[in-house]
Formats: structure tokens, sequence, C-alpha cells
């Protein structure tokens, strides 16, 4: 991915869903209880990329020791069958992680859900390459929308940035 040069944002068509998910790796010393959480989601990508249709836009991550994957997904629906589904990866692995961890306070695992309506939203990157929510779904020139980020979300009707835009 190279740099863009300028000022982009994002484009979304219609509501969206943003999933945060992690783990925290409390006892590092205990391998035998986090690997099998640090290694499930890796597999649970590979399927999420191999099927677009089960409607993950897509995602990034970072790793120390606590993690975090940003997913995009296009509805909660489809977020919630991706984990409740039996022939899916995730459901296994989390009913694993009940079975061995537990409270046992061996290992952290945390995730936040945002339901986002069209429109309520706003990104900008600037000399960025393609990231985040715009990697997802849709990287476009911020000319094309609007200037200031209280104009794209929609918090003002004046398009009126505090800095002159490049």
């Amino acid at each position: 991915m190279g740099v863009r040069a300028g000022r982009f944002t994002a484009e979304v068509e219609g509501d969206f869903v943003v999933f945060l998910i992690g783990m925290r790796f409390n006892k590092p010393w205990k391998v035998r209880k986090w690997w099998p959480v640090a290694t499930a989601m890796p597999r649970m990508l590979r399927v999420i990329d191999e099927h677009p249709e089960l409607g993950c836009l897509g995602y990034q991550q970072w790793i120390g020791r606590t993690t975090i994957l940003v997913q995009y997904w296009r509805s909660f629906e489809d977020l919630d069958h991706f984990a409740r589904d039996s022939d899916l990866p995730h459901l296994e692995p989390w009913r694993q992680f009940n079975k061995v961890v537990r409270d046992s306070g061996d290992v952290g695992i945390w995730h936040e859900t945002f339901k986002v309506r069209a429109g309520e939203y706003e990104a900008v990157y600037g000399n960025m390459p393609a990231f985040g929510l715009a990697a997802a779904a849709g990287h476009v020139p911020i000319g094309r929308l609007k200037n200031s980020a209280a104009a794209r979300i929609g918090a003002r009707d004046a398009d009126e940035p505090v800095v002159d835009p490049y």
C-alpha cells in the first residue's frame, strides 16, 4: 500500500458496524492458556478473507501486551452470524476459552461493537495509504465530500474548516 499524497476520507454505502476485539496477556508465562486464544484469530481472519459474503468489509490489527483488531462489518446480523455459526471458526474457540481460561485471570479478552448509521461518521487521512474505514469501504478524495469534520459528520451544514485544507 503506497502513500497517497493529499487528504482523503472514507465513503461507506449505508449503515455498518465497527467491531473492536482483542486479548491481553495478563500472565505471559502461562503460554498454554493464551496460545490457543492468540492462534484462533488468524484462522478466523483467513475465513473472513476467503468469504466476503460473510459481511466483513475489512480489518486491521495491532499486537502488543493488549492486542486490538478493528473490523468493519456490513451489519450486526452478519457479525452475530459469524460469532454463533457452528460451521464457522469462532464458536469453538469461544467455547474452549470459557472451558480452559474462564475467570482465571491468566488471559483477558475484550470486544466493543458500534452500530453506525449512514452519514453518522467522519474520517480524514492525510498523506496515508488507504487505512481503516477507507481501506475497508471506500477511499475518496476529501474534496468529493466536505473539508471539515463537523460538515462530514453532519454536525454543521456549513463546511468551514479551521485550517485551510491542502
